[in-house]
């Protein structure tokens, strides 16, 4: 996974606490947090993925 092209989330704050990155896969994403680069990874095939985001886009991570 080092060869990976991260990129931070859109959604993300500049330099607050909220940093994702996300680096897309042939078979999906692959998401980190961009404070811990070395730490742990959520990797995702196409149908986890696509759930994810639209979880993520109704809100359902929200506490």
């Amino acid at each position: 996974m080092e060869s990976l092209r991260w990129r931070k989330s859109s959604r993300s704050s500049a330099g607050g606490p909220d940093c994702v990155e996300i680096a897309l896969v042939p078979a999906g994403a692959a998401v980190r947090d961009s404070k811990n680069a070395d730490g742990a990874r959520l990797e995702f095939g196409d149908g986890g993925w696509d759930t994810f985001l639209t979880a993520a886009k109704i809100g359902s991570f929200v506490s």
